[in-house]
């Protein structure tokens, strides 16, 4: 086994301790420790990084590109350009690239990172041939949350056909953006749709989401995409619930700041409260997804209720003398934690 060097470390310790006690023989400590190699460096990790830096750097050109003002004077003279046939030249190069990412991805099955980047390159001219097609048809009409609805389903189409997680993350996007399009569209501009302001629009969005995953779970076509789907729905219901108990159910910041923090504490309980039973799901079902989830957006609800109500009352130095050990607390307990799981293993 390849480990990093603090696991290897904590391992030679151990080994030692256990010689030492009496508990193994110079022998099997030898065994032992040959059976694993401290790592000189983490590669994939650099590889990982890499790739997306350099799709930010892309990203970062392509704006800085645009700030030139003779190629800005050159773009101006292309913008006659029909919608249609740029439409048409971002599908045309979007296939090319969906064709070479996942016959790489069979041929040069290690090189991950660089076939996902292709992938994602792919995705982003799918939803710009999209785009412009909607500008080619359309007759300037506001609902344009159909145009995204049409990539809910493109994305969904080659997800299933090229069996991408990728793929079906953007599909998630897509989605949660015609949601709030959508019933942003059905209330003419208002801010409320059925009463509920946007997070608690998702609130909903997300429980509908998670409780598709868990009962589609066992369905042989989906479960390649089970786990996305089901990380998916927890993010969009519990950063959903975060921001309903810090904004409530108002809408707009000039009603918020009219209204004392204290009066949106029924908000913080409710998203406590599904916290604590997303813990318990999870410690009773073995369900890691739910258990760290919980805990997770607990420990954030807990702290957000403490900048909210002590920010303003407390001296500073008490202020962040009081957060410093609550973090030593939390990260001592963790380290125990973490040592006894690690010896499990």
């Amino acid at each position: 086994m390849k480990l990093d060097q603090e696991k290897s470390e904590f391992l030679d310790q151990m080994l030692q301790q256990w010689q030492e006690q009496q508990l193994l023989t110079e022998e099997h400590v030898v065994k032992l420790k040959n059976s694993y190699e401290t790592k000189s460096f983490d590669w994939r990790r650099l590889a990982q990084y890499s790739f997306w830096i350099a799709m930010a750097c892309g990203v970062i050109s392509l704006g800085a590109l645009l700030l030139d003002k003779d190629i800005l004077t050159y773009l101006e003279k292309l913008y006659d350009t029909p919608d249609g046939l740029i439409s048409l030249l971002s599908a045309v190069v979007a296939a090319i690239l969906y064709y070479t990412g996942f016959k790489r991805s069979r041929t040069h099955y290690m090189q991950v990172f660089s076939n996902d980047a292709l992938i994602f390159t792919a995705v982003m001219l799918t939803a710009n041939a999209i785009a412009y097609l909607g500008k080619a048809i359309g007759n300037n009409e506001s609902h344009f949350s159909i145009l995204i609805l049409f990539s809910v389903i493109v994305y969904g189409v080659l997800a299933f056909v090229f069996k991408s997680r990728l793929i079906w993350t953007f599909v998630l996007i897509s989605l949660g953006a015609w949601f709030g399009t959508e019933t942003g569209y059905l209330s003419r501009g208002d801010y409320y749709f059925l009463g509920l302001n946007y997070p608690l629009r998702f609130v909903f969005f997300g429980l509908v989401l998670t409780a598709t995953a868990l009962l589609l779970k066992n369905k042989p076509k989906f479960r390649l995409f089970y786990g996305t789907t089901y990380i998916g729905g927890m993010l969009y219901l519990f950063v959903s619930l975060w921001l309903i108990s810090v904004f409530g159910n108002y809408a707009s910041i000039e009603e918020w700041y009219n209204v004392r923090q204290i009066n949106l504490f029924y908000w913080a309980i409710l998203s406590a409260i599904a916290c604590l039973i997303s813990i318990i799901a999870g410690l009773k079902y073995r369900d890691d997804i739910a258990r760290e989830f919980g805990i997770t957006f607990l420990f954030l609800n807990l702290y957000t209720r403490y900048f909210e109500y002590f920010w303003d009352t407390w001296h500073k130095a008490l202020f962040f003398c009081v957060l410093a050990a609550s973090f030593w607390i939390i990260g001592r307990r963790a380290e125990k934690i973490w040592n006894v799981e690690f010896l499990k293993k």
